[in-house]
């Protein structure tokens, strides 16, 4: 063992103490002997303590085992973790001394410690560590392995891979690693020959016109030579189908085509070979923006409904496109393509939640306009309260106050069987939780679960503690079998005694009934006491005929919840059905309220209308038509970076029959439409991208000084890029020349990425704020992993340069042994004491301050410092007993009392003269025993001799 110091000049200090303790000894005046030797003496430790902590002090052994830290390669292209984890049990099992030292790291998209640095056996060892297998970043391998060698470890790393890296750079992080000195040995992993051909790109112009004829290039690479199948496909439309015949490497087939729809498109290139063994190289995507008029997606509840709107919008010559709402598309990019979207009389049961956040976000984000145009199964009555449309549009779903409404009794009778467990439960509680927000404090609510039997979780009482019900609904397990009769017919009892205008039971089950009683007697007593029901089948297992059965014979309603996520929309709709208050019927003219930019189709006179939707505006909206109420007819307002109008009554004629055969109607109708437009249609910039690793570059540019202002300050440059599971992020440009902006967005995933780029001009005064002067929608494609991608083979020669770069050797799969057959060098294990060593300057420091504070009897300090010295040799001296104390204090008691009598009888006469012998050296005072008391000559005077002597000294 041995001491070193990390910065040995600061003991150079040292060499002041002298002139310090000088310094000390005089300014310490009050401090006599031994206690201030002792307050001198702790000082100048606690100042050598500070300087040794200051230098860092280490103790440090040497030691000549050996240290390796294997790292693997995890990712898809590689698997092979039995073969590498066995290696790795070899490898120690073979090393010779116990003392050598292994740990473990593991990566693919990012490094994981499997184990740490340790002498101990690893017979049982496997990899543990999550990790994302469809990257590889060997760097980030050898960066965090070289973190295990540090403190003092002098050893080396064992690389398994194939060395086909796509993110970050090995032979960069080898070079960091010849500088500290750590060597990279290499056991190369060959990558598996097989039968793959992938789809490396699908190439089509970014920017198309109307009738353009283009080109559509296809690169495919293929490790053999054989005929393969071909698709191309435009927006789910197939454009061509075909076999080709692939050659060896890479191959690239083109075909013409022809723009034909204005918008946003996404095409899809798919190749199929015989014995392919890798599917997830087998498709890529590209995307293209053809110019042309706006394009606008109707969806209509009903099949016809959209006549009249299709008439407006063919006299306003704006291309549409009429679907049913289970056409919605799943794929985002399909809704930034429109400029505007119109739900006319789409109940929000036919839409489902993920279809119906992809059109929020497309609003928000992207500029896509909304129009919801109103019918009986819109609005409240179609079951969008709290749904991602309600956010959207610019009224509430539900009345908030303004009228009254009858109240209500409802019971939830709730499938609860094992069937239920999981997402099926979560949304029964999300549904439930609804209804209870939708409902009011008078009304009644009640929550009946069941299984094999019926539970009540709530039983039938008014809303006054709403959080204390949604806590109960939450709480409801998932288990047991099914038996609906038991439960209807135990909802019906409590149900029956519930004091309310309306009552009501919904019945969700995925089941079927385990017996079958007599539903219609059932059904017959609860029309007696005015009780509906309407029943919610989930899945294909629940016996839809009786659930359909009992709807009918109870006047509710059966719905069939194909998609589960439309099951918090049916119990919002049956909430609101129930009430019988959101339909307004009675004739009335609107009064114009707002949007003084439409006056000129609206202020000439309006046409009456028999019947509306009751909604509530929200705070911010500007209400344009009212009714008598006021309710709002149409409102409008800025949702995000879009707009969205709402349409109370219908256009089918049934409330609105003056207003279709009203001459203005179809202005009227494209002006509300042609408001939800994208505010820029056009934008001055070219976006590109490309993507390296995980790491996607966009690049900009601009061909004009649009994002300058008059002063010369820049103007700001931003995106929001969103993925497929609707994961957004904004990010911000930087100007890398005149002109030319960049930004890096991180993609840990394949899938499609969609950009809107706005541009932001620097205000014409200074100090403004920053206006909005363009935007652009740009598409992004990663298909697959560049781990799938068929490569060149060059990822051994990376291995084999990585080894000769660090000094390193290239080991086999076949001899594990020689992972530990190497000369080790003797390597310091360090050990600083810095801490331990403050910790101790602070105990002197604390005797010292106690040293010159505390005031302890005269001699103590002095013998507390001579504490410990050798006692002088001399004869050993017997210890004094407490009787032989006692006497010595007798005899000079006595001694004393003698002498004060004689200077009594002899009066005030002075003593003769005797000269005073010599005083002994004050050490010899002290170790001389005291005299003995002299021996009386004759008898001491008694009491009354003693009286009569002081009373004769009175008289003179």
């Amino acid at each position: 063992m041995g001491i070193q110091f990390e910065y040995w000049p600061v003991l150079l200090l040292i060499l002041l103490l002298p002139f310090y303790a000088g310094w000390l000894w005089k300014s310490l005046h009050r401090l006599q002997g031994g206690r201030k030797k002792l307050v001198v003496s702790l000082r100048a430790s606690v100042i050598i303590l500070l300087i040794f902590a200051l230098a860092e002090t280490q103790l440090y052994t040497k030691l000549n085992n050996k240290s390796i830290v294997f790292t693997i390669d995890r990712s898809d292209s590689v698997k092979e973790e039995l073969k590498e984890a066995q290696w790795i049990r070899e490898a120690v099992k073979a090393r010779s001394s116990e003392k050598d030292e292994a740990g473990v790291v593991s990566m693919a998209l990012k490094a994981s410690i499997e184990k740490s640095m340790d002498a101990r056996e690893m017979n049982g060892f496997q990899f543990t560590a999550q990790t994302n297998t469809q990257f590889s970043d060997i760097a980030s391998g050898l960066q965090l392995a070289s973190g295990l060698l540090m403190n003092g470890k002098s050893g080396r790393i064992i690389l398994m891979s194939d060395g086909e890296e796509n993110v970050g750079d090995l032979l960069r992080q080898g070079k960091l690693l010849r500088d500290r000195g750590i060597q990279v040995d290499v056991v190369p992993l060959a990558a598996k020959e097989h039968k793959d051909a992938s789809v490396e790109a699908i190439r089509v112009p970014d920017k198309l016109y109307q009738a353009e004829a283009y080109t559509v290039e296809v690169v495919i690479r293929s490790t053999s030579t054989e005929a393969a199948q071909l698709r191309v496909f435009e927006d789910n439309r197939e454009m061509t189908a075909g076999s080709v015949q692939l050659n060896k490497g890479e191959n690239r087939i083109a075909f013409q085509s022809l723009a034909k729809e204005p918008g946003f498109h996404r095409y899809r290139a798919e190749v199929y070979l015989e014995g392919d063994e890798q599917s997830a190289n087998n498709a890529h995507y590209a995307f293209s923006k053809v110019e042309g008029p706006p394009k606008v997606l109707i969806v209509e509840g009903k099949a016809g409904i959209s006549k009249n709107v299709e008439g407006a919008l063919q006299s306003a010559l704006i291309p549409f496109e009429t679907i049913a709402p289970e056409l919605l598309s799943n794929d985002f990019v399909t809704y930034t393509g429109y400029e505007s979207i119109i739900l006319n009389n789409v109940a929000a049961t036919q839409i489902p939640q993920l279809k119906m956040e992809m059109i929020e976000q497309a609003v928000r984000d992207y500029s896509v306009g909304l129009v919801m145009l109103g019918g009986d199964n819109s609005y409240g009555l179609g079951g969008y309260f709290k749904t991602p449309i309600e956010r959207v549009l610019p009224v509430y779903m539900d009345l908030r106050g303004k009228r009254e409404i009858p109240s209500l009794g409802i019971v939830l009778v709730m499938d609860k069987s094992g069937s239920m467990s999981g997402e099926k439960m979560k949304l029964a509680q999300e549904a439930a939780s609804r209804t209870v927000d939708l409902l009011r404090e008078k009304d009644t609510l009640g929550v009946l679960g069941f299984d094999s039997s019926p539970h009540w979780y709530v039983e039938p009482q008014k809303l006054s503690d709403k959080s204390g019900v949604i806590q109960k609904i939450n709480a409801i397990p998932a288990d047991g079998g099914t038996e609906i009769y038991t439960a209807v017919e135990e909802a019906f009892a409590k149900l029956s005694k519930v004091e309310a205008q309306r009552k009501h039971i919904i019945l969700l089950t995925d089941g079927q009934s385990s017996t079958t009683q007599s539903y219609e007697a059932l059904t017959a007593d609860m029309q007696k006491e005015n009780i509906t029901m309407s029943t919610v089948a989930i899945g294909t297992d629940a016996d839809q005929s009786l659930l359909k059965q009992l709807a009918d014979l109870a006047k509710g309603r059966y719905y069939a919840a194909v998609d589960q996520t439309t099951i918090p929309a049916i119990f919002s709709r049956e909430a609101v059905l129930i009430s019988r208050t959101y339909v307004v019927n009675q004739p009335f003219v609107p009064a114009l309220a707002g949007g003084t930019d439409w006056r000129s189709f609206l202020g000439q006179g309006l046409p009456s209308l028999n019947g509306y939707i009751a909604t509530t505006p929200k705070e911010a909206a500007e209400v344009v038509l009212t009714s008598l109420e006021p309710d709002p007819i149409l409102a409008r307002w800025q949702y995000g970076s879009g707009r969205t109008v709402a349409w109370t009554s219908d256009v089918t004629g049934a409330w609105s029959a003056n207003w279709v055969t009203w001459p203005a109607f179809s202005q009227v109708l494209t002006g509300m439409i042609k408001w939800t437009f994208p505010q820029f249609q056009s934008s001055p910039l070219e976006l590109n991208g490309h993507l390296v690793g995980q790491e996607l570059t966009l690049e900009a540019k601009s061909g004009n000084n649009i994002l300058e202002g008059s002063h010369g300050e820049q103007g700001e440059l931003r995106a929001i890029v969103t993925d497929e599971s609707l994961g957004s992020q904004e990010i911000h440009f930087t100007s890398t020349a005149p002109g030319e902006y960049s930004a890096q967005v991180s993609v840990d995933k394949s899938g499609v990425y969609i950009a809107k780029t706005k541009l932001l001009a620097a205000g014409s005064e200074e100090g403004t704020e920053k206006r909005v002067v363009g935007s652009s929608t740009s598409g992004f494609v990663i298909p697959y992993s560049p781990e799938y991608r068929i490569t060149d083979g060059q990822g051994l020669s990376k291995l084999q340069q990585l080894a000769e770069l660090t000094g390193g050797r290239m080991l086999s799969l076949e001899h594990p042994e020689e992972a530990f057959a190497f000369a080790s060098a003797a390597q310091k294990r360090l050990t600083p004491i810095s801490e331990y060593l403050l910790m101790a300057a602070l105990a002197l420091l604390l005797m010292d301050i106690a040293a010159r504070r505390l005031a302890l009897p005269p001699g103590m300090w002095a013998r507390a410092f001579a504490w410990g010295r050798a006692a002088p040799a001399g004869p050993p001296q017997q210890a004094e007993t407490p009787l032989a104390r006692l006497q010595g204090r007798k005899q000079l008691a006595e001694h004393k009392l003698q002498r004060k009598t004689e200077r009594s009888a002899v009066g005030s006469a002075p003593p003769p003269a005797v000269a005073a012998p010599p005083r002994p050296p004050a050490e010899q005072r002290e170790a001389a025993p005291e005299p003995s008391p002299p021996a009386a000559s004759s008898a001491p005077p008694d009491s009354m001799s003693r009286l009569l002597e002081a009373k004769r000294r009175g008289r003179k």
